[in-house]
């Protein structure tokens, strides 16, 4: 394989494109619009219809496992007070699934290559035409 599980997982956490490694999941000064091909390589990123609810699910836990219960955990503890745990609880709520928006997206993409690394076009091995296109 041209493209290692190593490789997948180094670009998938610096949000670059799994096939080539270009900067170019995102649009250009856009930070919610994820582009639909790498434009360097040409890698289809939006695969199907839910392809990214992997994505939402992997946000709302590290947002739930990461920070929000913390906050519970302290609050339960009695080291924050009541409205100390409600402001940093619904703050945590509306702003870290924003933060981590991109680093979601490219987390699923990871996952996905990393345990399919043949999908990727540059560890392709099969011959055009074979009848083996929509894999």
């Amino acid at each position: 394989m041209k493209v290692t599980q190593g490789q997948i997982i180094a670009r998938g956490l610096t949000n670059c494109c799994p096939n080539c490694g270009g900067r170019t999941l995102f649009a250009e000064g856009r930070y919610f619009q994820l582009n639909k091909t790498c434009p360097s390589c040409g890698l289809k990123i939006e695969k199907d219809e839910g392809f990214f609810l992997g994505a939402m699910s992997l946000n709302y836990g590290i947002t739930l496992v990461g920070f929000l219960a913390p906050v519970g955990l302290l609050w339960y503890a009695g080291v924050l007070g009541d409205t100390v745990a409600v402001v940093l609880a619904l703050a945590f709520s509306v702003v870290m699934p924003v933060v981590l928006y991109r680093s979601s997206r490219s987390w699923q993409l990871m996952l996905y290559y990393f345990f399919l690394p043949q999908h990727l076009p540059a560890n392709r091995t099969d011959v055009p035409g074979d009848g083996d296109e929509n894999v």
